[in-house]
Protein backbone atom coordinates (compact mmCIF):
# COMPACT_ATOMS: atom_id res chain seq x y z
CA UNK A 1 0.00 0.00 0.00
CA UNK A 2 1.43 3.38 -1.00
CA UNK A 3 -0.20 6.59 0.89
CA UNK A 4 -2.40 9.43 -1.17
CA UNK A 5 0.65 11.62 -1.27
CA UNK A 6 2.95 9.11 -2.30
CA UNK A 7 0.55 8.46 -4.80
CA UNK A 8 -0.21 12.67 -6.00
CA UNK A 9 3.89 13.02 -6.79
CA UNK A 10 4.27 9.63 -8.65
CA UNK A 11 1.33 10.93 -10.68
CA UNK A 12 3.02 14.41 -11.09
CA UNK A 13 6.34 12.54 -11.88
CA UNK A 14 4.82 11.13 -14.65
CA UNK A 15 2.92 14.04 -16.03
CA UNK A 16 5.85 16.52 -15.83
CA UNK A 17 8.94 14.39 -16.23
CA UNK A 18 10.66 12.12 -14.51
CA UNK A 19 14.15 14.45 -14.44
CA UNK A 20 13.00 16.51 -11.87
CA UNK A 21 11.49 13.55 -9.73
CA UNK A 22 15.18 12.08 -9.34
CA UNK A 23 15.99 11.91 -5.62
CA UNK A 24 19.38 13.47 -5.99
CA UNK A 25 21.09 14.53 -2.59
CA UNK A 26 23.57 16.86 -1.89
CA UNK A 27 26.92 15.13 -1.77
CA UNK A 28 27.94 14.42 2.10
CA UNK A 29 30.80 17.36 2.14
CA UNK A 30 28.39 19.90 0.17
CA UNK A 31 27.74 23.36 2.20
CA UNK A 32 25.24 25.27 2.86
CA UNK A 33 25.13 29.10 3.84
CA UNK A 34 23.35 32.66 3.11
CA UNK A 35 24.70 36.12 2.29
CA UNK A 36 24.41 39.37 2.88
CA UNK A 37 26.88 42.54 1.77
CA UNK A 38 27.94 45.25 4.37
CA UNK A 39 26.33 48.36 2.96
CA UNK A 40 22.87 46.45 2.41
CA UNK A 41 22.49 45.30 5.69
CA UNK A 42 24.65 46.64 8.59
CA UNK A 43 23.51 50.34 8.69
CA UNK A 44 25.32 52.36 11.57
CA UNK A 45 27.15 54.31 8.29
CA UNK A 46 29.22 57.06 10.61
CA UNK A 47 29.21 54.94 13.93
CA UNK A 48 32.43 54.07 15.73
CA UNK A 49 34.53 55.88 13.16
CA UNK A 50 33.57 54.54 10.22
CA UNK A 51 34.50 56.29 7.44
CA UNK A 52 32.41 57.27 4.03
CA UNK A 53 31.60 55.25 1.05
CA UNK A 54 30.70 55.76 -2.19
CA UNK A 55 27.19 54.20 -1.51
CA UNK A 56 27.07 57.13 1.83
CA UNK A 57 27.82 59.68 -0.53
CA UNK A 58 25.58 59.14 -3.63
CA UNK A 59 22.68 58.12 -1.24
CA UNK A 60 23.03 61.68 0.27
CA UNK A 61 24.11 63.69 -2.12
CA UNK A 62 21.82 62.58 -4.50
CA UNK A 63 18.61 60.81 -3.24
CA UNK A 64 16.99 60.84 -6.08
CA UNK A 65 19.13 58.30 -7.58
CA UNK A 66 17.42 55.54 -5.31
CA UNK A 67 14.10 54.40 -6.33
CA UNK A 68 12.23 55.34 -2.88
CA UNK A 69 14.94 57.83 -1.93
CA UNK A 70 16.28 55.78 0.80
CA UNK A 71 19.77 54.74 1.93
CA UNK A 72 21.62 52.21 3.64
CA UNK A 73 22.03 54.25 6.51
CA UNK A 74 20.07 52.25 8.99
CA UNK A 75 19.57 49.06 6.85
CA UNK A 76 18.89 46.25 8.64
CA UNK A 77 20.77 47.02 11.67
CA UNK A 78 23.31 44.08 11.55
CA UNK A 79 25.54 46.38 13.25
CA UNK A 80 23.92 46.25 16.36
CA UNK A 81 22.57 42.68 15.98
CA UNK A 82 25.20 40.45 16.12
CA UNK A 83 23.76 38.15 18.40
CA UNK A 84 20.39 38.24 17.37
CA UNK A 85 21.51 37.46 13.49
CA UNK A 86 23.57 34.35 14.38
CA UNK A 87 21.01 32.91 16.44
CA UNK A 88 18.46 33.03 13.05
CA UNK A 89 21.95 31.72 11.37
CA UNK A 90 22.27 28.75 14.08
CA UNK A 91 18.26 28.33 13.51
CA UNK A 92 18.47 27.93 9.87
CA UNK A 93 21.56 25.19 9.81
CA UNK A 94 23.92 26.79 7.88
CA UNK A 95 27.50 25.62 7.21
CA UNK A 96 28.75 28.77 6.20
CA UNK A 97 27.76 32.71 6.65
CA UNK A 98 29.18 34.78 3.46
CA UNK A 99 29.51 38.67 4.23
CA UNK A 100 31.60 41.34 3.46
CA UNK A 101 33.83 43.53 5.27
CA UNK A 102 33.12 47.41 5.27
CA UNK A 103 36.38 48.96 3.57
CA UNK A 104 35.56 52.52 4.90
CA UNK A 105 35.11 50.46 8.55
CA UNK A 106 38.17 49.43 8.54
CA UNK A 107 39.84 52.25 7.03
CA UNK A 108 38.36 55.25 7.11
CA UNK A 109 40.48 57.07 4.51
CA UNK A 110 40.88 53.96 2.22
CA UNK A 111 44.76 53.55 3.04
CA UNK A 112 46.37 52.15 6.20
CA UNK A 113 47.29 55.85 7.96
CA UNK A 114 44.41 55.10 10.30
CA UNK A 115 42.81 51.65 11.28
CA UNK A 116 39.99 52.11 12.56
CA UNK A 117 39.40 50.18 15.79
CA UNK A 118 35.83 49.61 16.11
CA UNK A 119 35.57 48.45 12.45
CA UNK A 120 38.49 45.81 14.11
CA UNK A 121 36.31 45.34 17.12
CA UNK A 122 32.96 45.00 15.20
CA UNK A 123 34.26 42.13 12.69
CA UNK A 124 35.88 40.43 15.71
CA UNK A 125 33.00 40.02 17.40
CA UNK A 126 30.97 38.70 14.50
CA UNK A 127 33.56 36.35 13.58
CA UNK A 128 33.87 35.23 17.04
CA UNK A 129 30.24 34.74 17.35
CA UNK A 130 29.83 32.70 14.40
CA UNK A 131 32.24 30.48 15.06
CA UNK A 132 31.22 30.03 18.42
CA UNK A 133 27.39 28.93 16.66
CA UNK A 134 29.67 26.35 14.45
CA UNK A 135 29.43 28.68 11.68
CA UNK A 136 31.84 29.22 9.26
CA UNK A 137 32.60 32.84 8.32
CA UNK A 138 32.98 33.02 4.60
CA UNK A 139 34.51 37.21 3.54
CA UNK A 140 33.96 39.15 0.20
CA UNK A 141 36.86 42.04 0.99
CA UNK A 142 35.13 43.97 -1.41
CA UNK A 143 31.12 44.08 -2.27
CA UNK A 144 30.90 47.79 -4.01
CA UNK A 145 31.13 50.16 -1.35
CA UNK A 146 34.60 51.71 -2.05
CA UNK A 147 35.66 54.17 0.86
CA UNK A 148 34.61 57.32 -1.11
CA UNK A 149 38.49 59.23 -0.37
CA UNK A 150 40.00 56.66 -2.98
CA UNK A 151 37.22 57.80 -5.29
CA UNK A 152 37.43 61.20 -4.94
CA UNK A 153 41.58 61.48 -4.38
CA UNK A 154 42.47 58.76 -6.59
CA UNK A 155 39.85 58.20 -9.00
CA UNK A 156 38.84 55.18 -7.67
CA UNK A 157 39.48 52.03 -9.79
CA UNK A 158 40.21 53.98 -12.75
CA UNK A 159 43.48 54.41 -10.96
CA UNK A 160 45.52 51.43 -11.14
CA UNK A 161 46.92 53.05 -7.84
CA UNK A 162 44.07 51.53 -6.21
CA UNK A 163 45.38 48.19 -6.37
CA UNK A 164 48.05 48.70 -4.16
CA UNK A 165 45.64 49.75 -1.62
CA UNK A 166 43.47 47.17 -2.06
CA UNK A 167 46.63 44.91 -1.23
CA UNK A 168 47.74 47.04 1.82
CA UNK A 169 43.63 46.65 2.85
CA UNK A 170 43.93 42.81 2.48
CA UNK A 171 47.13 42.71 4.72
CA UNK A 172 44.98 44.06 7.44
CA UNK A 173 42.13 41.88 6.96
CA UNK A 174 44.26 38.96 7.06
CA UNK A 175 46.72 39.93 10.07
CA UNK A 176 43.34 41.07 12.33
CA UNK A 177 41.00 37.88 11.11
CA UNK A 178 42.93 35.31 8.85
CA UNK A 179 43.88 33.40 12.00
CA UNK A 180 39.77 32.36 12.15
CA UNK A 181 38.62 32.97 8.16
CA UNK A 182 39.68 30.48 6.19
CA UNK A 183 37.47 31.56 2.85
CA UNK A 184 38.30 34.90 1.13
CA UNK A 185 36.82 36.10 -1.46
CA UNK A 186 38.18 38.93 -3.01
CA UNK A 187 35.75 41.02 -5.12
CA UNK A 188 31.51 40.61 -5.57
CA UNK A 189 30.61 40.77 -9.47
CA UNK A 190 33.83 42.87 -10.84
CA UNK A 191 31.94 42.45 -13.77
CA UNK A 192 28.99 45.06 -12.37
CA UNK A 193 31.17 47.15 -10.73
CA UNK A 194 33.07 48.06 -13.70
CA UNK A 195 30.56 47.96 -16.33
CA UNK A 196 27.51 49.77 -14.20
CA UNK A 197 29.73 52.14 -12.35
CA UNK A 198 32.19 52.91 -14.66
CA UNK A 199 30.87 52.73 -18.20
CA UNK A 200 26.78 53.55 -17.27
CA UNK A 201 25.35 55.61 -14.55
CA UNK A 202 23.96 52.49 -13.09
CA UNK A 203 25.82 52.08 -9.28
CA UNK A 204 27.92 54.34 -7.12
CA UNK A 205 30.27 55.67 -8.64
CA UNK A 206 27.69 56.29 -11.32
CA UNK A 207 30.69 57.34 -13.74
CA UNK A 208 30.04 57.37 -17.88
CA UNK A 209 33.39 56.59 -19.63
CA UNK A 210 33.35 54.24 -22.65
CA UNK A 211 36.72 53.08 -21.44
CA UNK A 212 36.32 53.22 -17.51
CA UNK A 213 34.68 49.91 -17.45
CA UNK A 214 38.24 48.64 -19.24
CA UNK A 215 40.37 50.26 -17.01
CA UNK A 216 38.39 49.72 -13.56
CA UNK A 217 38.43 45.82 -14.78
CA UNK A 218 42.47 46.11 -15.28
CA UNK A 219 42.63 47.37 -12.02
CA UNK A 220 40.70 45.25 -9.82
CA UNK A 221 42.50 42.00 -11.47
CA UNK A 222 45.60 43.16 -10.84
CA UNK A 223 44.65 43.79 -7.26
CA UNK A 224 43.37 40.70 -6.69
CA UNK A 225 46.26 39.11 -8.17
CA UNK A 226 48.36 40.92 -5.78
CA UNK A 227 46.15 40.27 -2.55
CA UNK A 228 46.29 36.36 -3.72
CA UNK A 229 49.75 36.57 -4.23
CA UNK A 230 50.40 38.13 -0.80
CA UNK A 231 48.46 35.58 1.20
CA UNK A 232 50.61 32.72 -0.18
CA UNK A 233 53.73 34.84 0.54
CA UNK A 234 52.99 35.85 4.30
CA UNK A 235 49.61 33.87 5.73
CA UNK A 236 49.61 30.97 3.70
CA UNK A 237 51.82 28.72 5.83
CA UNK A 238 50.46 29.50 8.97
CA UNK A 239 46.81 30.69 8.13
CA UNK A 240 45.81 27.50 5.80
CA UNK A 241 42.66 29.89 4.34
CA UNK A 242 41.72 30.14 0.59
CA UNK A 243 41.14 33.24 -1.80
CA UNK A 244 39.03 33.19 -4.37
CA UNK A 245 36.42 35.88 -6.45
CA UNK A 246 32.84 36.01 -6.83
CA UNK A 247 31.93 36.36 -10.39
CA UNK A 248 28.75 37.01 -11.69
CA UNK A 249 26.86 34.46 -14.50
CA UNK A 250 23.67 35.35 -16.28
CA UNK A 251 23.15 32.74 -18.62
CA UNK A 252 23.26 33.87 -22.46
CA UNK A 253 21.21 31.86 -24.97
CA UNK A 254 20.86 32.31 -28.34
CA UNK A 255 17.70 33.48 -29.45
CA UNK A 256 17.37 31.05 -32.42
CA UNK A 257 19.59 28.43 -33.28
CA UNK A 258 21.25 30.05 -36.56
CA UNK A 259 24.63 30.81 -36.20
CA UNK A 260 24.75 34.80 -35.80
CA UNK A 261 22.88 34.05 -32.64
CA UNK A 262 25.37 30.99 -31.03
CA UNK A 263 28.03 33.08 -32.04
CA UNK A 264 26.06 36.26 -30.57
CA UNK A 265 25.38 34.09 -26.95
CA UNK A 266 29.01 33.23 -26.79
CA UNK A 267 30.54 36.77 -27.11
CA UNK A 268 27.79 37.71 -24.55
CA UNK A 269 29.22 34.75 -21.84
CA UNK A 270 32.89 36.06 -22.55
CA UNK A 271 32.14 39.54 -22.29
CA UNK A 272 30.34 38.88 -19.12
CA UNK A 273 32.29 36.27 -17.34
CA UNK A 274 35.20 35.19 -19.78
CA UNK A 275 36.30 39.11 -18.84
CA UNK A 276 37.38 38.22 -15.24
CA UNK A 277 36.89 34.02 -15.31
CA UNK A 278 39.59 34.00 -18.55
CA UNK A 279 42.51 35.34 -16.80
CA UNK A 280 42.44 33.41 -13.66
CA UNK A 281 41.29 30.68 -14.48
CA UNK A 282 42.16 29.87 -18.27
CA UNK A 283 45.29 27.98 -19.01
CA UNK A 284 46.23 30.56 -21.43
CA UNK A 285 45.67 33.76 -19.08
CA UNK A 286 44.77 37.19 -20.25
CA UNK A 287 41.42 38.53 -21.24
CA UNK A 288 39.57 36.33 -23.75
CA UNK A 289 40.24 36.58 -27.65
CA UNK A 290 36.81 37.86 -28.48
CA UNK A 291 36.87 40.73 -26.07
CA UNK A 292 40.50 41.39 -27.44
CA UNK A 293 38.98 41.69 -30.79
CA UNK A 294 36.27 43.78 -30.48
CA UNK A 295 37.58 46.18 -28.51
CA UNK A 296 40.54 46.71 -30.43
CA UNK A 297 38.92 47.13 -34.03
CA UNK A 298 35.72 49.35 -32.20
CA UNK A 299 38.93 51.31 -31.01
CA UNK A 300 39.95 51.81 -34.48
CA UNK A 301 36.94 52.75 -35.93
CA UNK A 302 36.99 55.62 -33.29
CA UNK A 303 40.48 56.78 -34.64
CA UNK A 304 41.73 55.85 -31.14
CA UNK A 305 45.50 55.75 -31.22
CA UNK A 306 45.04 52.18 -29.42
CA UNK A 307 42.48 50.04 -27.95
CA UNK A 308 40.43 51.21 -24.96
CA UNK A 309 40.87 47.47 -23.50
CA UNK A 310 44.12 48.12 -22.00
CA UNK A 311 47.08 45.14 -22.44
CA UNK A 312 48.51 42.93 -19.66
CA UNK A 313 52.34 42.78 -19.78
CA UNK A 314 53.68 38.92 -19.79
CA UNK A 315 54.88 39.50 -16.48
CA UNK A 316 50.86 40.49 -15.65
CA UNK A 317 49.62 37.79 -16.96
CA UNK A 318 51.34 35.22 -15.00
CA UNK A 319 50.57 36.98 -12.01
CA UNK A 320 46.97 36.49 -12.63
CA UNK A 321 46.88 33.09 -13.91
CA UNK A 322 45.89 30.61 -11.35
CA UNK A 323 45.33 33.29 -8.70
CA UNK A 324 42.49 31.75 -7.20
CA UNK A 325 41.60 28.43 -5.19
CA UNK A 326 38.23 28.58 -5.75
CA UNK A 327 35.65 30.29 -7.88
CA UNK A 328 32.53 32.10 -6.60
CA UNK A 329 29.62 32.57 -8.81
CA UNK A 330 26.53 34.15 -8.31
CA UNK A 331 23.29 33.19 -10.85
CA UNK A 332 20.25 34.92 -10.95
CA UNK A 333 18.66 34.19 -14.23
CA UNK A 334 19.20 33.88 -18.02
CA UNK A 335 18.79 36.41 -21.31
CA UNK A 336 18.31 35.86 -24.56
CA UNK A 337 20.43 36.83 -27.28
CA UNK A 338 21.39 38.05 -31.30
CA UNK A 339 23.65 40.27 -33.06
CA UNK A 340 22.99 44.14 -32.41
CA UNK A 341 22.25 44.25 -36.64
CA UNK A 342 18.80 42.61 -35.48
CA UNK A 343 16.60 45.34 -35.58
CA UNK A 344 13.66 42.99 -34.95
CA UNK A 345 13.95 43.19 -30.74
CA UNK A 346 14.14 45.80 -28.52
CA UNK A 347 17.32 47.09 -26.98
CA UNK A 348 17.82 44.76 -23.85
CA UNK A 349 18.78 45.50 -20.61
CA UNK A 350 22.23 43.85 -20.80
CA UNK A 351 24.26 45.71 -23.95
CA UNK A 352 27.81 46.07 -24.55
CA UNK A 353 28.12 47.87 -27.31
CA UNK A 354 31.64 46.25 -27.92
CA UNK A 355 30.10 42.54 -27.57
CA UNK A 356 28.18 43.48 -30.47
CA UNK A 357 25.30 41.33 -29.33
CA UNK A 358 21.78 43.19 -27.95
CA UNK A 359 20.57 40.63 -24.91
CA UNK A 360 16.73 40.63 -23.95
CA UNK A 361 15.07 38.52 -20.83
CA UNK A 362 12.33 35.95 -22.19
CA UNK A 363 8.84 38.12 -21.84
CA UNK A 364 6.98 35.35 -21.44
CA UNK A 365 9.00 33.87 -18.34
CA UNK A 366 7.38 33.78 -14.71
CA UNK A 367 8.72 37.44 -13.50
CA UNK A 368 9.60 38.88 -10.06
CA UNK A 369 9.75 42.60 -8.98
CA UNK A 370 13.18 43.36 -10.68
CA UNK A 371 12.74 43.26 -13.87
CA UNK A 372 15.59 41.72 -15.51
CA UNK A 373 14.76 38.73 -13.17
CA UNK A 374 13.05 36.13 -14.88
CA UNK A 375 12.44 32.28 -13.27
CA UNK A 376 14.79 30.28 -16.13
CA UNK A 377 16.21 27.47 -13.92
CA UNK A 378 17.71 25.74 -17.15
CA UNK A 379 20.14 28.37 -17.65
CA UNK A 380 21.62 27.76 -14.36
CA UNK A 381 22.58 24.11 -15.28
CA UNK A 382 24.05 25.22 -18.76
CA UNK A 383 26.19 28.19 -16.86
CA UNK A 384 27.40 25.40 -14.79
CA UNK A 385 28.52 23.51 -17.55
CA UNK A 386 29.81 26.37 -19.41
CA UNK A 387 31.89 26.96 -16.64
CA UNK A 388 33.03 23.10 -16.43
CA UNK A 389 34.34 23.09 -20.66
CA UNK A 390 35.57 26.59 -20.43
CA UNK A 391 37.54 26.40 -17.37
CA UNK A 392 38.77 22.79 -16.82
CA UNK A 393 35.96 22.17 -13.99
CA UNK A 394 37.27 24.27 -11.34
CA UNK A 395 35.45 24.45 -8.15
CA UNK A 396 32.84 26.40 -7.30
CA UNK A 397 31.02 27.99 -4.88
CA UNK A 398 27.57 28.96 -5.55
CA UNK A 399 27.27 32.75 -3.56
CA UNK A 400 24.36 34.28 -4.43
CA UNK A 401 21.35 33.03 -6.46
CA UNK A 402 17.49 34.07 -5.40
CA UNK A 403 15.01 36.11 -6.10
CA UNK A 404 12.56 39.38 -5.38
CA UNK A 405 9.51 39.92 -4.39
CA UNK A 406 7.67 43.30 -3.49
CA UNK A 407 8.29 41.69 0.30
CA UNK A 408 4.15 41.91 1.31
CA UNK A 409 3.91 37.93 1.62
CA UNK A 410 5.20 35.70 4.14
CA UNK A 411 4.08 33.00 2.23
CA UNK A 412 6.40 33.46 -0.38
CA UNK A 413 5.89 30.66 -2.72
CA UNK A 414 7.59 32.47 -6.00
CA UNK A 415 11.15 32.16 -3.72
CA UNK A 416 10.33 28.78 -2.45
CA UNK A 417 9.25 27.69 -5.80
CA UNK A 418 12.93 29.49 -7.59
CA UNK A 419 14.73 27.80 -4.97
CA UNK A 420 13.36 24.14 -5.78
CA UNK A 421 13.74 24.84 -9.50
CA UNK A 422 16.94 26.57 -9.28
CA UNK A 423 18.35 23.85 -6.54
CA UNK A 424 16.99 21.05 -8.76
CA UNK A 425 18.77 22.23 -12.06
CA UNK A 426 22.51 22.62 -10.03
CA UNK A 427 21.99 19.14 -8.85
CA UNK A 428 21.84 17.41 -12.03
CA UNK A 429 24.79 19.40 -13.25
CA UNK A 430 26.53 17.95 -10.12
CA UNK A 431 25.34 14.32 -10.28
CA UNK A 432 24.73 13.85 -14.33
CA UNK A 433 27.42 16.51 -15.52
CA UNK A 434 30.19 15.78 -13.35
CA UNK A 435 30.15 20.06 -12.51
CA UNK A 436 32.48 20.37 -9.43
CA UNK A 437 30.22 22.52 -7.31
CA UNK A 438 31.19 22.52 -3.83
CA UNK A 439 28.79 24.51 -1.79
CA UNK A 440 25.46 27.07 -2.05
CA UNK A 441 24.58 30.44 -0.04
CA UNK A 442 21.25 32.06 -0.57
CA UNK A 443 20.79 35.58 -1.29
CA UNK A 444 19.52 36.77 0.68
CA UNK A 445 19.70 36.28 4.07
CA UNK A 446 17.20 38.83 4.88
CA UNK A 447 15.52 41.80 3.06
CA UNK A 448 17.85 44.61 2.85
CA UNK A 449 19.07 47.67 1.13
CA UNK A 450 18.73 46.49 -3.01
CA UNK A 451 21.47 48.88 -4.19
CA UNK A 452 19.26 51.68 -6.34
CA UNK A 453 15.88 50.12 -5.92
CA UNK A 454 15.96 50.97 -2.06
CA UNK A 455 14.03 48.89 -0.48
CA UNK A 456 11.52 48.14 -3.01
CA UNK A 457 12.53 44.62 -4.10
CA UNK A 458 13.01 42.17 -1.68
CA UNK A 459 15.64 38.72 -1.79
CA UNK A 460 15.00 37.65 1.88
CA UNK A 461 14.41 34.58 3.84
CA UNK A 462 13.67 36.51 6.79
CA UNK A 463 10.88 39.84 6.56
CA UNK A 464 12.46 43.09 8.07
CA UNK A 465 10.29 45.68 9.36
CA UNK A 466 12.20 48.85 7.94
CA UNK A 467 9.28 51.15 9.50
CA UNK A 468 10.34 49.74 13.08
CA UNK A 469 13.00 51.10 14.68
CA UNK A 470 13.89 47.80 16.33
CA UNK A 471 13.91 46.34 12.56
CA UNK A 472 12.66 42.71 13.38
CA UNK A 473 13.15 40.02 11.65
CA UNK A 474 10.42 37.56 10.57
CA UNK A 475 10.85 34.30 8.57
CA UNK A 476 9.30 33.36 5.65
CA UNK A 477 8.17 30.42 4.24
CA UNK A 478 11.37 30.38 1.90
CA UNK A 479 13.13 29.91 5.43
CA UNK A 480 11.78 26.71 6.29
CA UNK A 481 11.92 25.37 3.43
CA UNK A 482 15.50 25.66 2.71
CA UNK A 483 15.90 24.49 6.75
CA UNK A 484 14.41 21.75 5.70
CA UNK A 485 16.65 21.44 2.21
CA UNK A 486 19.72 21.06 4.57
CA UNK A 487 18.55 19.34 7.01
CA UNK A 488 17.33 16.24 4.31
CA UNK A 489 19.82 17.40 1.93
CA UNK A 490 17.53 16.94 -1.02
CA UNK A 491 14.69 18.98 -2.37
CA UNK A 492 11.60 17.90 -1.10
CA UNK A 493 8.89 19.21 -3.25
CA UNK A 494 5.95 18.45 -1.45
CA UNK A 495 7.14 20.10 1.85
CA UNK A 496 5.02 22.48 3.62
CA UNK A 497 5.96 24.07 6.99
CA UNK A 498 3.43 24.15 9.26
CA UNK A 499 0.92 27.66 9.54
CA UNK A 500 1.41 28.19 5.30
CA UNK A 501 -0.25 27.62 2.46
CA UNK A 502 1.15 24.70 0.33
CA UNK A 503 2.37 26.77 -3.15
CA UNK A 504 1.42 25.72 -6.16
CA UNK A 505 3.87 24.79 -8.75
CA UNK A 506 5.75 26.31 -10.97
CA UNK A 507 5.83 26.16 -14.49
CA UNK A 508 8.41 23.47 -14.45
CA UNK A 509 7.38 21.71 -17.63
CA UNK A 510 8.16 24.97 -19.74
CA UNK A 511 11.84 24.53 -18.30
CA UNK A 512 12.66 21.02 -19.59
Amino acid sequence: MINFTTFVVFCFCLYESFSYCKEYTFPNNFKFGVATAAYQVEGAWNTGGKGENIWDHMTHTNPSSILDRSNGDIACDSYHKIKEDVRLLKNLGVDFYRFSISWSRILPSGKTDHINPDGIRYYNELIDELLANDIKPFVTMHHYDLPQPLQEEEGGFLNLKLADYFEDYADVLYKNFGDRVRDWTTFNQPTLICFLGYSGEFIAPMITRKDGGYLCGHTLLIAHAKAYHLYNKRYRASQKGRIGIVQNIFWFEPRTNNIEDLQAAEAANEFNFGWFANPIFSKEGDYPQIMKENIEYASKQEALPKSRLPEFTQEEIELIKGSADFLGVNHYTTFYCSPVEDKSIEIGLFYIPDMNTNCIVDKTAEGSSSSWLKVKPTGFRKALNWIKQQYDNPEVIILENGISDAGNLLNDCLRVNYYNLYLTEMLKAIHEDGCNVSGYAAWSFMDNFEWRSGYTQKFGLYSVDFDDPARPRTPKMSAFVFKNIIRERKINWTYTPDGFRPCERSKIKEEL
